[in-house]
């Protein structure tokens, strides 16, 4: 074997310790940047935490003609426009979430009996605990439902439809699917309390009320055949129903609810959009300057101390970069989106990451991180900076999200007892210039959780039905 050398050439990207610093501090959120500000202020002497309100951000050159304008922290509007509840500037109770209610008990099943009790009265609420007592860990059934009804019905003196009617009470509660026969009854129990618009809702619906093992086995094309839909609506549906709990006894403990502090204030102010960071999350750190001069001139400092001094340079210009890349990352998306801030979704233009990367003169990756976990308050609403971002529908000038607002304003208008059907949607669309298949509305319908024609013109049968009998 005859050995041999060759010479190659070629790129390599090498990452310094400075750049990976900077990468990382772009992707972090709200709350895991103030933990790590926090953290190198406990550790690194050399840093200290800048006056805000000293360094505010200055206005545009060309402000006077630009469409979006760079707010001073000294310039933004009230709090009271846009701080969102527990999560005021000056709002120190960390811990407020974390605190279960006041008078609430920590009993799992006395709780759930107390959440009922605006509903049930006495005898009713001894129904529901003799339902809670005949459950096991997970929240199901420990016996036949017949079984357990007959005894229900001989130890409280009441029909078989009122026990059943509390039962319902349960299992429509918190936590839903709670004294369930099984694990369908459960999940599709789940899928009813589910709140707001819930995307692929119907179609999952669907799937739990046929052969769960078809399901179980995530046979998607076979799915997709049996129920007339897209693969990707399938797919859709089913991590929908892999997202329910399938044990909600689990669910009893109190969670940490989430407060979204938002990163970026956007507003309208004489006809020009303002554009400001969020002064709770954009802390700043400098250098302490009596230490930096003291290490400055001292040749011969310690090798730990000269280590601090780097971390702590490295660490303030990370910081600079992420707020300023925030900053005109917003200003860029304002800019694009501002026909949806003022008349909503049918108004979302096309914008995909590599145009604002462009804009900015940074690579997508970099617009990616920095979009991700951050929130723009505006007022129309909070959201997170990748909601702005939609994809051109096909053949059309408008985005995907525009489409599916206008699917949502056509059957919202559709003739009461004559509702529209899918097909019909897409020729109107068609008519407005947007030309979509069938599918592609059924698509969007499931997403905005709406369910098929068939069965808003049976829910529509049942109004008058309801109403006389109330």
């Amino acid at each position: 074997m005859k050995a041999a050398l060759s010479a190659q050439m070629g790129q390599q990207l090498h990452l310094t310790p400075q750049l990976l610093q900077s990468i990382r501090l772009l992707q972090l959120d709200g709350l895991q940047l103030e933990q790590e500000i926090q953290r190198l202020l406990d550790t690194n002497p050399l840093l200290e935490i800048e006056d805000a309100v000293a360094d505010a951000p200055e206005a545009g050159a060309d402000s006077t003609e630009a469409t979006v304008d760079t707010a001073a922290f000294d310039e933004l509007p009230e709090s009271s426009m846009w701080d969102v509840a527990g999560a005021s500037w000056q709002d120190g109770d960390d811990d407020r979430m974390a605190r279960v209610a006041a008078g609430e008990s920590s009993d799992p099943q006395l709780r759930v009996l107390q959440r009922l009790a605006l509903d049930l009265d006495d005898r009713e609420l001894a129904v529901a605990a003799f339902w809670l007592d005949h459950c096991d860990e997970a929240g199901y059934l420990q016996a036949p439902l017949a079984q357990l009804q007959l005894r229900a019905c001989a130890q409280f003196d009441i029909d078989a439809a009122g026990v059943e009617a509390i039962r319902q009470h349960l299992l429509q509660g918190e936590p839903a699917g709670m004294a369930a026969q099984d694990l369908r009854e459960c999940l599709q129990a789940q899928l009813r309390s589910l709140d707001g618009t819930v995307p692929a809702r119907h179609l999952a619906q669907r799937l739990l009320a046929g052969d769960l093992d078809a399901l179980a086995s995530h046979d998607y094309p076979a799915l997709a055949r049996l129920h007339d839909a897209e693969i990707a609506d399938i797919r859709e549906a089913v991590r929908l129903v892999l997202s329910l709990q399938p044990r909600p006894g689990d669910s009893l403990l109190p969670e940490r609810s989430p407060v979204v502090v938002p990163d970026v204030v956007a507003w309208l102010a004489d006809g020009q959009w303002r554009v400001a960071l969020n002064p709770a999350t954009s802390r700043r750190v400098n250098l302490n300057p009596v230490y930096e001069q003291v290490l400055a001139d001292s040749g011969d400092a310690a090798q730990p101390l000269r280590e601090m001094l780097q971390e702590a340079r490295w660490f303030s210009r990370g910081l600079s970069m992420r707020y300023d890349t925030l900053l005109r990352t917003a200003r860029v998306i304002i800019e694009r989106q501002a026909a949806f801030l003022v008349r909503g979704e049918e108004a979302m233009a096309p914008l995909t990451l590599k145009e604002v990367a462009e804009e900015i003169g940074m690579h997508e990756s970099t617009v990616s991180r920095i979009t991700t976990g951050k929130y723009l308050q505006t007022p129309r609403g909070t959201f997170e900076l990748k909601h702005f971002f939609a994809v051109r529908l096909d053949g059309a000038s408008v985005s995907g999200q525009a489409v599916k607002a206008m699917v949502r304003r056509l059957i919202d208008a559709e003739p009461a007892g004559r509702p529209l059907a899918d097909e019909a949607i897409a020729g109107l669309l068609s008519r407005q210039g947007v030309n979509i298949a069938r599918r592609t509305v059924a698509k969007y319908r499931e997403q905005l959780d709406i369910a098929p024609a068939r069965e808003r013109r049976r829910l529509g049968a049942r109004q008058p039905q309801l109403a006389r009998v109330g």
